[in-house]
């Protein structure tokens, strides 16, 4: 029996930095392992040769910096997680390894006025389609990864009322989710999940402080410090679509008036184009047309651009990050909106804060969220159970 201090135990707390620390960066070199755990080269040398020899990791040649050198991953067949993300009108669900490599990858139309019960349903049979094309044994599945587009609350794990999804108000999400696949769940709302995602494979890479803007039926904002989701001791952090710009302006759907949401959100821009572009109009189509000179929309998107960089200037005073990362169909429309959001945090945020600041568009695209679901499930499954190999068991129902 290991006792707390003994050399044993010493050595199993570093094979699990040393695994942790893989885990969480997809791979790492030898020498990034030891300045990541702050073990020696010597002590990383030999773990990785041990967790190689067990299966754990996969040991392969690279370089860095012009020299060779040794790039160790987790083994591709330890495991998989399963990252879902529910948004206003798509279920996007993906397939991925412990080595951070996506597996399968596959989104549908959902009903927006579909019941929770439905949504999960169409979840669950995804999920079951994409696990059968990997042709991947189902009791390799370490946990799911699920995005929800309102806010969840920290404690009882219930989804908050939200416009966007009207009738799953006061759910449980991971609940519903785990009673149907019979592994971990962990859940989070889409714009930390979107955060997470440009963190781990897009835009954010190698950064320890920023905000994810996502700009579609709401506006929401992941915000990461020192590396970490900043999520609140209720689970609301990052609801910059709230933040005042005009107190005598339109009433919100939060029941307060002039909501930066309600100068940027779909909902409330679209209808201004409409009468000139049609009744079927989406942001996507605002967003092409912008870039194919139709002047109207340029006028609306950098008007966009400008409040969003209003609410950014805020954000940069109060938190001071490095990056802001916008996600979204907006972030198709480049500099016609990337612009005009550097100018308003140039006109308004404290000049230190502004100058230390990128403003780049994600790189995942629609993508950010299930690949910040991916990362989520990543993040949260335990390191002594690929040392045990010890998987959670997958319930019949899912089998």
């Amino acid at each position: 029996m290991e006792t707390p201090g003994s050399q044993s135990s010493l050595h199993r707390a570093n094979l699990e930095r040393v695994v942790r620390a893989v885990r969480l960066a997809g791979s790492l070199t030898q020498a990034e392992i030891a300045r990541t755990t702050g073990l020696s080269a010597a002590t990383v040398s030999n773990i990785v040769r041990e967790l190689k020899d067990g299966g754990t990791v996969e040991v392969t040649p690279t370089s860095a910096g012009g020299r060779r050198a040794r790039s160790v991953s987790l083994s591709g067949d330890a495991g998989i997680v399963i990252g879902v993300d529910f948004g206003h009108t798509h279920l996007r669900v993906a397939i991925g390894n412990l080595a951070h490599q996506v597996l399968a990858e596959e989104a549908e139309p959902l009903d927006v006025d579909a019941s929770s019960a439905q949504g999960f349903d169409r979840a669950e049979e995804l999920v079951s389609r994409l696990i059968a094309a990997t042709g991947v044994d189902r009791s390799k599945v370490a946990g799911v990864g699920l995005g929800v587009p309102g806010p969840i609350d920290v404690e009882s794990g219930t989804l908050g009322s939200t416009a966007i999804l009207p009738g799953w108000g006061g759910t449980k999400p991971a609940e519903e989710l785990r009673d149907r696949l019979g592994v971990p769940v962990h859940v989070d709302n889409d714009a930390n999940l979107g955060a997470l995602g440009e963190l781990v494979w897009g835009s954010g890479k190698g950064v320890r402080d920023l905000a994810y803007i996502k700009v579609a039926s709401g506006v929401g904002a992941g915000l990461v410090i020192d590396g970490k989701i900043y999520r609140g001791p209720g689970g609301t952090a990052g609801e910059i679509g709230h933040i005042t710009l005009d107190e005598s302006g339109p009433v919100c759907r939060c029941g307060n008036r002039g909501c930066l949401e309600t100068f940027t959100a779909a909902r409330y821009v679209l209808p201004l184009l409409q009468p000139g572009h049609g009744p079927d109009l989406t942001m996507e189509g605002v967003v092409r047309l912008a870039r194919d000179g139709d002047p109207g929309c340029r006028r609306v998107i950098a008007d966009v651009g400008r409040h969003i960089g209003s609410g950014v200037a805020n954000l940069c005073n109060l938190l001071n990050p490095s990056r802001v990362v916008l996600g979204g169909d907006l972030a198709e429309a480049g500099e016609l909106v990337l612009g005009p959001i550097r100018e308003s945090v140039g006109r308004y945020a404290i000049p230190s804060a502004a100058r230390q600041l990128s403003v780049l568009p994600g790189a995942l695209g629609g993508r950010a969220e299930v690949l910040g679901a991916l990362a989520l499930a990543l993040s949260e499954m335990g390191d002594s159970t690929l040392l045990d190999g010890s998987l959670p068991s997958v319930s019949p129902a899912f089998t």
